[in-house]
């Protein structure tokens, strides 16, 4: 199996970087900014650092670099927390010099564009968390979802294997950044129809993936990843973002990733809710149960094209909808077939 390096974990008190290695949304939306702050000192009693670019909207790859490497090396801060994503990692990522970051490998909470950075750690050996981001799980409307929390928690101070449950609810209809007098009300939450299990075969394996549209411009650019015999010790996660993107192009990519042989190759595939509502798609329940449903199909005609034994779960609470458990990129999971369970290493 590849050897990826162990994490320290965090202590009460400790600093962490709050960075946007992509979209600086805190120079756009500042008071939803201020609540994500709020809620690292008051819910999980750390110490929250902003650097130059954090709110600098229009930063410049270079200079988002600079924060990036100066968060990992300072060894004041103690772990890394995203703003958002965004859509141009692919530029830069593949830049880095990755000394600064195999000497000093800290925990790292980020997904969606992000997950060209958690590939990039992937590729040097250093884990990370494909989840987490301070806008949409920090600062969430309301409060904080109580699962959201709790593997937080596990994240951030808790060595040791858990299991990944389902969650009750979900919600993927968001409120807006731009009217502040709703930061103090819920989402509207939906009952989970929990997990969609496929396969008899029992799995484990080191997390890769994120977020499809992501998947796809690493392909598309030749951007590195890992390679066909690293990938016979991964078990892919994959996402789809708030673009909802057609079923038919979520088949395309898994196609790309087949015709490269990584789909004979993978341990199995765990696939998060897709978002089915933005504010420029405003999907009826029922176009949404349409929508995660024609998904779920193609996911599993795809993939089955090129592997017709490992496990392939989906619906997980990963991704771009509520709650949201930072998946242990790079970390083993456990996938039992037989008890229909998923443990991971956080």
């Amino acid at each position: 199996m590849t050897e990826m390096r162990k994490l320290p974990k965090l202590q009460k008190g400790d600093k962490v970087a709050i960075l946007s290695p992509s979209f600086a949304a805190p120079g756009k939306w500042p008071q939803v900014y201020e609540l994500g702050l709020t809620r690292v000192r008051e819910v999980f009693g750390l110490d929250p650092v902003e650097f130059p670019t954090t709110k600098k909207i229009g930063a410049s790859g270079e200079e988002r670099a600079k924060d990036i490497i100066d968060a990992f090396t300072n060894p004041e801060i103690k772990a890394v927390i995203t703003t958002l994503g965004g859509n141009d990692q692919v530029t830069y990522i593949k830049n880095l010099p990755a000394e600064p970051f195999v000497e000093n490998p800290k925990p790292f909470f980020g997904y969606s564009d992000n997950s060209h950075f958690c590939n990039f750690l992937f590729l040097n050996g250093i884990p990370s968390y494909y989840g987490a981001s301070l806008f949409t799980q920090f600062a969430i409307q309301g409060e904080m979802d109580a699962y959201t929390v709790e593997y937080i928690n596990h994240a951030l101070f808790d060595e040791d294997e858990f299991e990944i449950r389902p969650s009750e609810e979900y919600n993927d209809k968001g409120l807006d950044w731009n009217n502040t007098d709703l930061l103090g009300t819920r989402r509207t939450y939906w009952l989970n129809e929990g997990w969609h299990w496929d396969g008899e075969q029992s799995a484990e394996g080191l997390l890769w993936g994120g977020c499809i549209e992501s998947v796809d411009e690493m392909l598309r650019h030749g951007v590195p990843i890992p390679t066909l015999e690293q990938f016979t010790d991964i078990v892919l996660m994959l996402e789809s973002s708030e673009e909802i993107p057609p079923a038919q192009y979520v088949s395309r990519i898994l196609r790309a990733l087949g015709e490269r042989g990584i789909l004979k190759q993978v341990k199995g595939v765990l696939v998060g809710r897709p978002k089915a509502w933005e504010f420029d798609k405003q999907n009826t329940d029922d176009e949404k149960k349409a929508y995660r449903a024609e998904q779920r199909e193609i996911v599993l005609k795809t993939v089955r094209a090129y592997n017709v034994n490992i496990p392939i779960v989906q619906n997980l609470d990963f991704g771009h909808t509520d709650p949201q458990l930072p998946m242990p990129y790079g970390g083993k999971v456990r996938i039992d077939s037989e008890a229909k369970k998923i443990f991971a290493d956080f």
